[in-house]
């Protein structure tokens, strides 16, 4: 019994760890609600867009942009928040304005794998492919991280080269996602609430 009351402690102290090491980025909190997100763009007068998957009834994504081009005090152009019943489940920073040098990307993507490697830890590559096809070759670089089972980190870069005209273009995005939150929303009956979920 003693041993079985360890390690149900054990599995919760490091999940809670874990959820404290991987929390989403600009302040917001697994859970939480869209207010917070909202209130942040309407601060800094950011566009907001709302999209409402038909296929996904309960999930609300948000995503927030600058027109000037990058976030504040940021050198993101967007970041989404993905919501299911109004809880936040999963945050994704975009980087890559258009017009950016590729080169350009491609720094700050090394960058900001190696800065979140200092902070959450090494992150593994699954995946590096290039193809060609119809005179455009596409890179595509990623890495993740998982540091509590059901708490993911994922890098990823892709870069695109125009091999009749000789141009090259590059994006990259973060996705941070709490699949346990995920999972224990969708088991769960909807509880009815607004467009933006509020609590």
């Amino acid at each position: 019994m003693r041993k079985l009351l360890a390690l149900c402690w054990f599995i919760l102290a490091g999940t809670l760890c874990g959820q404290a090491v991987l929390e989403p980025p600009f302040g917001l909190k697994w859970g939480n609600s869209p207010d917070q997100l909202l209130d942040w763009a309407g601060r800094h007068d950011l566009d907001i867009r709302i999209t409402m998957p038909g296929k996904q009834p309960d999930m609300r994504i948000f995503r927030v942009e600058s027109p000037a081009g990058t976030l504040p005090s940021s050198q993101a152009r967007a970041v989404e928040g993905r919501f299911i019943q109004g809880r936040l489940i999963e945050v994704t920073i975009h980087h890559g304005n258009p017009g950016a040098l590729a080169d350009t990307v491609e720094k700050q993507f090394n960058e900001t794998r190696r800065e979140l490697a200092r902070k959450h830890g090494k992150l593994t590559a699954n995946q590096q492919e290039r193809r060609v096809e119809d005179q455009f070759s596409t890179r595509t670089l990623s890495f993740h991280r998982e540091p509590v089972q059901g708490l993911f980190l994922l890098l990823a870069f892709t870069e695109v080269e125009d091999l009749l005209r000789k141009s090259r273009s590059a994006r990259f995005s973060i996705i941070y996602r709490n699949d346990n939150l995920r999972r224990r929303l969708e088991a769960a009956p909807a509880t009815g609430g607004g467009t933006t979920g509020s609590k």
